[in-house]
């Protein structure tokens, strides 16, 4: 089972500068000002945007304004696919059963289908069903085609083989987003080493914002 750091080692490295803070992803832009002399730079990130869609209960969701304040799992897969979404799915059931009984509010698990045509409600729901998904924090979405695909593409900026949406084949990473949307990692959904580092870094995220406020 994926299980991440307990809450005591990661908080006492993280106070000591030893532990490793996930990244940010996708610059912006950099801005260069000089004070007294000094040159410093501010570099701007990435958040990633709204994306609106419909969750496995027939629920008409949206990412960044229902998920407010939470960590964000996403991943992408379609329910007839006979060898890496199952894969990918296995995988995610892991990462909630690290979470789901001591932090259940801390994420969110985001599957979103690439076959938007024959990937209706009930066949998300029972898919959901397959892998004991927690229906209220573990989302398998569907909706427009062409949205999903900008969404991987521009906003997550994932690398695809395709520059057309009808031709879109899912990526088999998995991406981190910070609670204010930033991309702080992607990491290989087949990759039992990468998800377990995926299962740290969310709980890493957690003690980097209480440490903000």
């Amino acid at each position: 089972m994926v299980l991440p750091l307990s809450f005591f080692y990661i908080t006492r490295y993280f106070s000591d500068g030893k532990l490793k803070i996930p990244a940010y992803y996708r610059i912006e832009k950099i801005e260069k000002t000089i004070e007294d002399g000094k040159t410093r730079y501010d570099t701007s990130y990435h958040k990633v945007a709204e994306l609106a869609l419909t969750n496995q209960l027939g629920e008409q969701v949206q990412l960044n304004r229902d998920l407010r304040g939470k960590v964000l799992v996403i991943d992408f897969i379609f329910t007839s696919c006979a060898t890496v979404c199952p894969q990918l799915s296995a995988n995610m059931k892991e990462l909630q059963k690290a979470y789901i009984k001591k932090n259940p509010d801390l994420v969110q698990f985001i599957s979103i289908s690439v076959d938007t045509e024959r990937d209706s409600v009930p066949v998300l729901r029972a898919y959901a069903n397959r892998f004991n998904a927690d229906h209220d924090r573990w989302w398998f979405l569907t909706g427009d085609k062409e949205s999903i695909f900008n969404y991987a593409k521009n906003e997550l900026g994932l690398v695809l083989d395709t520059e057309s949406p009808d031709d879109f084949i899912h990526s088999q990473q998995m991406v981190l987003l910070d609670s204010a949307r930033h991309i702080r990692g992607y990491y290989d959904g087949l990759d039992r080493l990468a998800t377990k580092q995926l299962a740290d870094d969310i709980y890493i995220l957690n003690v980097e914002k209480k440490k903000k406020k």
